[in-house]
């Protein structure tokens, strides 16, 4: 393991991690040695701007920890096209990592994942991040489970390419399931 600086061992050590060598540019890694707990309380009023994803060891690394939001995203979401009711149920019965109990987000859970680009503007995934697979193409969209307040028929969606979302009819969208955090928007 590359050396770590002092503050970055007390970080891992104060959560009960081990900080894995990363590049200097990304955040740095964190992996799981022990059954939690592995972060602080998360609040939604935190920003934290290093170490905030934890990938779960212990989940067979399939898994990562938001420490800023405390919910837990599938590592590689499921990106092939898929209707509301599908994704849903394929939420439902996933065993990422090992563990049972997984949903379709809430539209806030996807956005809290994106960024402004200080250049752009855009809204994009953190430099570093340690998920796979995400796409970012023009019109690739996430399901969420909120449901519009205007219309019944429709369900907020999320993109990682724009950096926005919007409600849309329940039609063939990319699933990314979470667990824990929030919950079920009921709207």
């Amino acid at each position: 393991m590359k050396e770590m600086t002092r503050k970055a061992k007390a970080i891992a050590a104060a959560f009960g991690v081990i900080l894995a060598a990363a590049p200097a540019t990304t955040f740095a890694q964190l992996s799981t040695t022990a059954n939690g707990p592995y972060y602080a309380t998360p609040s939604w009023d935190q920003k934290l701007t290093t170490n905030r994803f934890v990938i779960l060891a212990n989940w067979n690394n399939e898994a990562v920890l938001d420490r800023e939001t405390g919910v837990v995203w599938q590592r590689s979401p499921i990106t092939f096209d898929n209707d509301l009711s599908y994704a849903a149920w394929t939420c439902h019965l996933a065993s990422t990592g090992g563990r049972r109990g997984w949903r379709l987000p809430r539209a806030e859970e996807l956005a809290s994942l994106l960024e402004p680009d200080p250049i752009t503007g855009m809204a994009t995934l953190p430099a570093g991040h340690p998920f796979i697979g995400i796409h970012t193409n023009s019109g690739d969209f996430y399901w969420s489970a909120t449901r519009s307040a205007q219309s019944a028929n429709t369900v907020w969606v999320v993109s990682f390419s724009i950096g926005a979302g919007g409600p849309f009819l329940p039609y063939d969208r990319y699933l990314w399931c979470a667990r824990g955090g929030q919950g079920v928007d009921t709207q």
